[in-house]
């Protein structure tokens, strides 16, 4: 297969991991894969599976390989029958210590204590030490009526270290631990990831912060992860580069340049460039150079989506000056002096503020490094709610139990560490940042995935047919006007990037950001899966961009990962975590499986594994309490979304680890539908037992609603299912139930005997997508004419077509489309997507639509 470049290629030798899908038996276990550039040259890679089909054969998989700054722009990736083995990296895992040689550096992490990163050495000299995760918490206290407010730093405790992949080309070391501050109620654990590629100098880490902290006392004011470089040479020799907006900025510990040598006979400029001085000063010139001021602390802080300042000081206890302001920082920053240093880098930097680089004491020998995901220079964490009750009527909130609390919620950054033998040059600098920035990533053309049918339901755009090339005119409008609106609204912040509004106020000419379930979009109506079929179908870069960060957002911070909900998420709402329903289908493993396939991203296996057991949650919190009291039954599930997300978590387990117990619970539930008499359209609600996985009918037409069932992925899933398992019987339900959503009223009323009408039926746009399977598995040219007819009329697709944005001046001029939200986009976007692969011949002409 061919694999090219999603952004550029690397600039420089990088550490590169990607996966990819394989049709049905493809690719057997016992085959190998190799790896050719242009030039037919191999690269050594590592592979592993990530996913399997039922057969026994390889749906995914990971590789990873070290590729150099002048790389081809496209490679092959083959089978080959031969066995390639490669010798492993060199990583000695002791009692104490794990020591780990890339060829080009050594790095030594200690499995106890508070320090991690216990040595950074390249040739045997140190470049670093020391490395720790570090709190900074901020304690609130009353004094005969005055507010004192005193702030603590709790390093990273370990308790838990394990190797989890090595191989010829990268190791994975996985550390768990927690910081914990004097009052034991506010613990705050932390998940690591240390990425290291042979014959590098770099260290990528992605850290995880839980929280697991009393809301109304406990307030966190830093997190971050500090290292000691080993930092030599005079104060005029150690300098600091930030990456500014564009390009990089350099300061020195001390100036070169005095009141009488101006430009140091030109050593000034030199310095000021970011490189050594090798000369030795003129004895006149020193006398002056060490009357200037040294500075030992520097930092850039971000403390919006547009503006950063870079600040320095001489010492603690004295003033921080201004050095500039900017709009965005690209979160890069070196710290080093004559024999290098350490360069340091925050993914995300501007988006994910209040972020911060720091450097501390660079002129001694005491240098340590500080970064930031969020600064103590910001605003403090504030996990309270934003009211004292809910608001269920006026609001959209979805119950009057208060159980708006961020206990369980995570959140996950990456982190970047580079050592040095001598200083980098500016334009380095600006390549490794690029690399930071965009890390590269090897994908496939898009007519692979589709043709590997690993990726679900969705269809390659056609700009042949008028008819089609119209609709994907108003696909693309859609995804640039959310790109757009992303940075329009500043939709922005560790806890927000990622994700989008709920529902637009054309009056304030701003979205509902103030109203309960019409604010934060928290996977409501699918959005993740509209983006991943819109990346699969396209390849854009940004379209991956804005999957990536949702994805991130809402499998970390809509989603609880210990405490009472574990494995459940938080519906839509003012809070990211505020809503009273807590349910299986905003934290289902379908929204998040594609980023970790096409990524191997470890800590999104982490979250898929987090919710295959995600059912037994609901005994605690039954989904359809308001509306089934207790009663004989465990709990209750609706099909959709309830089931269907369930299905999603087991079906991703199954996949991934080829454990049948999840297949069988998926066949349990799909077997009990099948003996009832309108086996998928049964319900939609069951007395649900999470023990057997089986549910328990308790009549039809009852509570839940039937758009309920196919708005949250249940489509997505259900296909995906139907497809892999090869069920004929599931099939035909599926075609059911698309098919039941097509009929009149006087129809589902005959064929039902009565008892389903459209009164449960509503939103019929949404199961847009199940028409078209019913109406291509038929070959009904009517069926897929209706079906049609809810995408395309504005009456019932709720999206007025063609999709275009209008400027308004409000408080200030904005481009806005007055009848959005993201529910009906979402769904149209996605059934559209899938109407146009299964029945996208019988898309009426232009003039038709009309």
């Amino acid at each position: 297969m061919k694999l090219t470049w999603m952004e550029d290629n690397p600039t420089q030798k990088s550490g590169v991991a990607w996966g990819v899908p394989w049709p049905k038996g493809k690719l057997n276990r016992k085959d190998s894969l190799v790896l050719q550039n242009e030039a037919g040259k191999h690269v050594r890679i590592q592979s592993w599976p990530t996913a399997s089909w039922p057969d026994g054969s390889i749906k995914w998989t990971g590789q990873a390989a070290v590729i150099d700054g002048i790389s081809a722009k496209s490679y092959e990736l083959k089978m080959t029958a031969n066995k390639i083995k490669d010798e492993d990296m060199s990583v000695k895992d002791s009692q104490q210590t794990i020591e780990i040689d890339t060829g080009n550096m050594t790095c030594v992490l200690q499995k106890k204590g508070k320090v991690l990163i216990k040595r950074l050495t390249m040739n045997g000299v140190e470049k670093g030490k020391e490395g720790k995760l570090i709190a900074v918490t901020e304690r609130r206290t009353k004094k005969e009526n005055e507010s004192i407010r005193s702030t603590q730093q709790h390093d990273g405790e370990i308790t838990n270290v394990e190797v989890e992949q090595v191989g010829p080309v990268r190791t994975v070391v996985k550390v768990e631990g927690e910081h914990t501050p004097s009052d034991p109620s506010a613990k705050m654990p932390f998940i690591v990831r240390l990425y290291l590629y042979a014959e590098t100098e770099t260290i990528r880490i992605v850290h995880t912060f839980l929280y697991d902290g009393d809301a109304e006392n406990h307030f966190i004011k830093g997190l971050g992860i500090e290292i000691s470089p080993s930092i030599t040479g005079e104060a005029w020799n150690r300098h600091v580069h930030v990456t500014g907006d564009t390009g990089v900025y350099s300061e020195p510990a001390q100036l070169v340049q005095t009141r009488r040598f101006k430009g140091a006979n030109g050593l000034y400029k030199k310095q000021i460039d970011g490189e050594i001085l090798q000369e030795e000063l003129e004895s006149s010139i020193k006398a002056h150079v060490t009357e200037n001021a040294i500075w030992n602390d520097f930092k850039v802080v971000q403390d919006s989506a547009t503006h950063y300042k870079f600040v320095k000081r001489t010492n603690d206890g004295y003033s921080w000056i201004d050095s500039l302001h900017g709009k965005r920082s690209r979160g890069v920053m070196y710290a080093g002096g004559e024999t290098g240093g350490i360069a340091a880098g925050i993914k995300d930097f501007w988006q994910k503020h209040p972020s911060a680089l720091e450097v501390n004491k660079l002129s001694t020998d005491e240098a340590k490094m500080t970064l930031w995901f969020w600064s103590p220079d910001g605003e403090t964490m504030d996990f309270r709610h934003y009211s004292e009750h809910t608001h269920v009527t006026s609001a959209y909130e979805g119950f009057d139990e208060m159980r708006a609390t961020p206990k369980g919620i995570a959140n996950t950054s990456e982190a970047y560490l580079k050592c040095y033998t001598e200083a980098p040059a500016h334009q380095e600098l600006e390549q490794l940042t690029t690399d930071w920035q965009a890390p590269p990533l090897l994908v496939c053309e898009p007519e692979y995935y589709y043709e590997t049918e690993a990726t679900g339901v969705w269809s390659l755009p056609n700009h042949q047919n008028p008819a089609k090339a119209n609709l994907e005119k108003q696909l693309d409008a859609a995804f640039t006007y959310y790109k757009k609106e992303i940075d329009q609204r500043s939709w922005y912040g560790y806890w927000n990037y990622g994700d989008v509004m709920h529902t637009y106020d054309a009056v304030r000419h701003q979205w509902n950001y103030d109203m309960g379930g019409f604010a934060w979009q928290n996977t409501e109506l699918v959005p993740n899966l509209w983006l991943w079929y819109s990346f699969f179908r396209t390849g854009r870069k940004d379209i991956f961009k804005m999957a990536e960060a949702m994805t991130r957002h809402t499998s970390e911070v809509d989603q609880y990962h210990l405490g009472e909900y574990a494995g459940l998420g938080s519906r839509h709402n003012v809070s990211h975590w505020g809503c009273g329903c807590k349910e299986a289908r905003i934290s289902m493993a379908g929204l998040h499986k594609y980023y970790y396939f096409l990524t191997t991203d470890e800590r999104t296996r982490d979250l898929l594994e987090d919710v295959r057991d995600a059912e037994q949650a609901t005994v605690n919190l039954d989904p359809m309490r308001e509306f089934f009291p207790k009663d004989e039954h465990p709990t209750h599930a609706r099909v959709g979304p309830d089931w269907a997300a369930f299905c999603s978590n087991w079906f991703s387990e199954w996949e991934r680890t080829e454990d049948k117990n999840y297949r069988d619970k998926l066949m349990t539930g799909m077997n009990d539908l099948k003996q009832l008499p309108f086996r998928l359209l049964s319900g939609p609600t069951f007395g649900f037992d999470p023990k057997t996985s089986h549910l328990h009918h308790i009549g039809d037409g009852n509570s839940g609603g039937y758009h309920m069932v196919i708005a949250f992925g249940a489509p997505q899933v259900w296909m995906e299912m139907a497809h892999v398992m090869k069920d004929e019987e599931w099939k035909d339900m599926l075609v059911e139930f698309g098919q039941f959503y097509l009929y009149s009223d006087a129809e589902k009323r005959e064929k039902s005997e009565g008892i389903l009408s459209d009164e449960e039926f509503h939103w019929p746009m949404f199961a847009a997508g199940m028409g078209a399977y019913a109406a291509a598995k038929k070959q009904d040219s009517e069926m897929a004419r209706k079906t049609w007819k809810l995408l395309l009329n504005k009456e019932t697709s709720h999206t007025p077509l063609p999709i275009e944005t209008e400027v308004v001046s409000g408080w200030t001029e904005l481009e806005e489309i007055p009848w959005i939200t993201t529910n009906t986009i979402s769904q149209w976007c996605l059934n559209t997507i899938t109407a146009l692969e299964l029945i996208g011949d019988s898309l009426p002409e232009l003039d038709e639509e009309k």
